[in-house]
This record gives C-alpha cells, sequence and structure tokens, in this order.
C-alpha cells in the first residue's frame, strides 16, 4: 500500500514498487528531504539514530545513516533502542534531531520513519509538510563532496542511560519495590521490550521476572498491538505463575497494558488514569489526554482539586498542551504515559516504575487498585465518507449539539453529562472515526448513535 505521512512519521510496508511501498528510494527521499532542513538550523549538525527489532530494522538503519552522511551530518547510531530511549538520546547529546526506525504497533511487514526535533519529541506539522515537498524534489537536494562527509560513531549504551534517570527519579521508589517481593510476567513482543524491559525490573529490584516473547528478532509471536485479544497468553501466564502483576509493551515500548494478578486487563485506558493518581497523591499540578481519552483521567485530577486539559489526538499535540499548561503528567488513552519530569515522550518504562512504585507503597493487589477509579465505557466506530464533505458534516453535528459547547479543536467532541462522543476524519482513510464513553456500553451506544443520526 501507498506510505502513509502523518503526524506519527513516514511508515509503510515493507517490498513492491517505490510507488506502494516504503522501499529503499522512498526511505532516502523522505531521509534527505529532513536532513536537508535539518542542516539549516544547525553548521556542524548531529542526528541520533535507533530502532526496534523489526526484521527490516537494520537494512533501513543502513539507508538512513548512509543517506545522513552523504547530506554532510554526523550520525550518533545507538542500535536497538525503544522510543523513548532514542528521544532521551537526542536530549543528552544535544543533538539536531532523531530518527527512529519503528512502526510501533503494526505488524512485523510494516516499518517507519519518526522525525524528531533537537527537544527529542515528533517534528511540528509545518516541519513534517516541508519534509514532505521537499521528498518530492528530491533532485534538488545537495548532497556534499567527499571531503565533507558526515561521520558514524556507535553508542549502545542508552538504554542504560534511561534507566538510571528513571531511578533518579523523586517519585520512583527502588527501595520499596525492591521490599515488595513482587513477581512480574511481561511480553515484550520479540522486540527491543525485551532488552529494555527486564533490565529496568531488574535494576527495579525485581527478583522473579518471567518474560515472554523474549527474543529481540521482529517476528511477532502475535498482533504486535498490545490489545486483550493478543495478550491471552500474558494472562494465562499471570495466573499459572501466581504473579503480582504483568505488563505488555508494544514494539517500541512507547504503549503500556497492565495486567491484575487475576489475569483480568486493567485496561490501557486506566495506565495514565492510575499513574497520574500516584503522582497527583504525591504532588499537585494539571494534566492533559488527547479528546479520545476516558473521562477517568479529568475525575481523578479534580479529585484532588487539580485542572485537567484535553488536546487534540496525536502526540505532538499532547505535548504542546502538557507545556501551555504547565502540567505534570499527560498522555494518551491507548497506554501512552508522558511525565515531563523525564521527557516529553510516551515512555513505558517510566511507566513501569510508576506503576511498581504506586503498588509497594499502595501495598494493594492490582485489581484492587483498579477499584477506586470510575468504570467507563468506551467504543470505537467507523462510517465511510467517500464523495462526501466532511467539514459540513461536522459543522452540522457542531450546530446541532451546540447547547453543549462542542470542542473543535479536532473533529468535534461533545460531553454530555453521561458521557462523552468525539467525532474526527482519519488523515489515512475516507472515513469518520466515532468515539463514545459512558458508564455501561448501553448508554455508550445510545451517546454514539445521537450523532450518527446527524451524519447519515
Amino acid at each position: 500500500m501507498p506510505v502513509i505521512t502523518s503526524i506519527s512519521g513516514i511508515r509503510g510496508t515493507i517490498g513492491g514498487t517505490s510507488t506502494g511501498a516504503l522501499t529503499p528510494p522512498e526511505i532516502i527521499k523522505f531521509v534527505s528531504a529532513y536532513g536537508t532542513i535539518i542542516k539549516r538550523n544547525s553548521p556542524w549538525p548531529v542526528v541520533i539514530v535507533g530502532r526496534d527489532a523489526r526484521i527490516s530494522g537494520k537494512m533501513i538503519e543502513n539507508l538512513v545513516c548512509g543517506t545522513l552522511m552523504a547530506l554532510g551530518i554526523d550520525v550518533i547510531n545507538i542500535g536497538m533502542a525503544t522510543t523513548p530511549t532514542t528521544e532521551i538520546a537526542v536530549i543528552l547529546e544535544k543533538a539536531d534531531g532523531g530518527i527512529i526506525i519503528t512502526a510501533s504497533h503494526n505488524p512485523k511487514n510494516w516499518n517507519a520513519l519518526k522525525l524528531l526535533n533537537n527537544q527529542g519529541e515528533f517534528i511540528d506539522n509545518d516541519t513534517g509538510k516541508e519534509v514532505v515537498e521537499l521528498a518530492n524534489k528530491i533532485e534538488d537536494i545537495k548532497f556534499e563532496e567527499v571531503e565533507n562527509l558526515g561521520q558514524l560513531t556507535k553508542n549502545t549504551d542508552y538504554i542504560h542511560k534511561h534507566i538510571d534517570m528513571i531511578k533518579e527519579l523523586e517519585l520512583v521508589d527502588v527501595e520499596a519495590i525492591k521490599n515488595a517481593g513482587f513477581t512480574v510476567v511481561v511480553d515484550t513482543i520479540n522486540s527491543v521490550g525485551a532488552i529494555a524491559t527486564p533490565m529496568l525490573l531488574k535494576e527495579l529490584g525485581v527478583k522473579n521476572i518471567i518474560t515472554l516473547n523474549n527474543i529481540p528478532n521482529g517476528d511477532f509471536s502475535h498482533n504486535p498491538e498490545p490489545l486483550p485479544e493478543n495478550l491471552v497468553d500474558l494472562s494465562n501466564s499471570i495466573i499459572i505463575n501466581n504473579a503480582d502483576v504483568g505488563f505488555a509493551v508494544d514494539p517500541d515500548v512507547d504503549r503500556l497494558a497492565i495486567i491484575s494478578e487475576n489475569g483480568e486487563m486493567f485496561g490501557e485506558e486506566y495506565t495514565l488514569v492510575a499513574i497520574a493518581d500516584y503522582i497527583l497523591s504525591q504532588k499537585k499540578g494539571n494534566t492533559v489526554s488527547n479528546l479520545s481519552s476516558s473521562r477517568a483521567l479529568r475525575d481523578v485530577t479534580q479529585k484532588y482539586g487539580q485542572e485537567y486539559f484535553a488536546a487534540a489526538v496525536g502526540e505532538l499535540n499532547v505535548v504542546e498542551k502538557m507545556k501551555a499548561t504547565n502540567a505534570i503528567i499527560g498522555g494518551e488513552g491507548n497506554g501512552g504515559v508522558i511525565y515531563p519530569e523525564l521527557h516529553y515522550g510516551r515512555d513505558s518504562l517510566v511507566g513501569i516504575a510508576m506503576f511498581l512504585t504506586y503498588m509497594a507503597k499502595k501495598k494493594m493487589k492490582v485489581s484492587e487498585i483498579r477499584k477506586q477509579f470510575p468504570d467507563y465505557v468506551i467504543i470505537k466506530k467507523k462510517l465511510n465518507i467517500e464523495n462526501k464533505n466532511v467539514d459540513e458534516l461536522l459543522k452540522k453535528v457542531e450546530k446541532h449539539f451546540i447547547k453543549y459547547n462542542p470542542i473543535t479543536i479536532d473533529g468535534v467532541k461533545i460531553d454530555f453529562e453521561e458521557g462523552w462522543v468525539h467525532i474526527r476524519k482519519s488523515n489515512t482513510e475516507p472515513i469518520i472515526r466515532i468515539y463514545a464513553e459512558a458508564k455501561s456500553k448501553e448508554e455508550a451506544e445510545k451517546l454514539s448513535d445521537s450523532v450518527i443520526s446527524q451524519i447519515i
């Protein structure tokens, strides 16, 4: 299928023709465009390159590093590293940018380029659009003469540095975790989490660690998205081993799913909620999540007398809102935790450390912790809107529900007393996505249908 460019980077399937997949020519043209922009802002540019364990990762790593060097950019290749690790490496090296080679939760035949700025954060929309424009004019991009080629340095120690930074955080209590004597099961989905997650747990003092799918070869043993239907083996292993908690990460370790001691899913939406509850119990401050995330974060935030803010969907948008509101914790309802005291990026490793500290201090089972939070149910639907004017449809919905003061920063979100509905157009498909949340599936369906009736 064609290469997809979005707020999350440039992604596609491996193999096929240049017009239908993420082939070497496509990779080279996008990296060339990105590198050209980086060079404008620095006389001696340096870019960090990291990757997950995908089968195509090494091949793409070679193309990325070689292209950057051809542009006269020095490259620090940190090898197999999590997405948050690569983001931190940009900060620590004071680099001009970074490229993460990962397709996140997509199947093994996919890969992608996630492009970072000099703060270790995703490039903004305007820069992303310029990358695409320049990539389509590859013949105009100037490469350096042999005397000015960039240099390559390798540094594979950044996962250790990342973990050391987590251990030094004020709200991570290594001694409490160690003394709790937890048994932990982790599903690392045959990717870089197989390296980083056990290393983190050992550094936190966890002695009883059971790792599933722990060979980082990119040959994923199941669908890599950390959803309940893909984590049956993890749930069973928790019960068999009488474990205290289970964790599942996606291939680049920026999404975290938690499983209770009884094998039941904690709920990806509640990963951020629980960690925010712990942080807010220790410090006061604002919180942020995207418009399609659970209302439970707002409820927890208000419990501590603090203020919750909603951002447009996408990590970049959440980070911008967190900075604008000086939020102390934020993220997305897909298990993405952003803790700015460490860095502004979704980070499963800091999420694990915070949750284990929370467990140790609360002296509660995971299932008991989950019962502290309000129960909400989110349903997700999509409507085909090919040959329809999406903006007109969204305006119609906004007008119909005007008394609820709809939020229109990303599609239309209507906050009802009993729940909410968020509709937005897809950036990659001719569809409208509809998300609805309420205290039961039936109530969520009813709210969703009330909005859909204004579209069809």
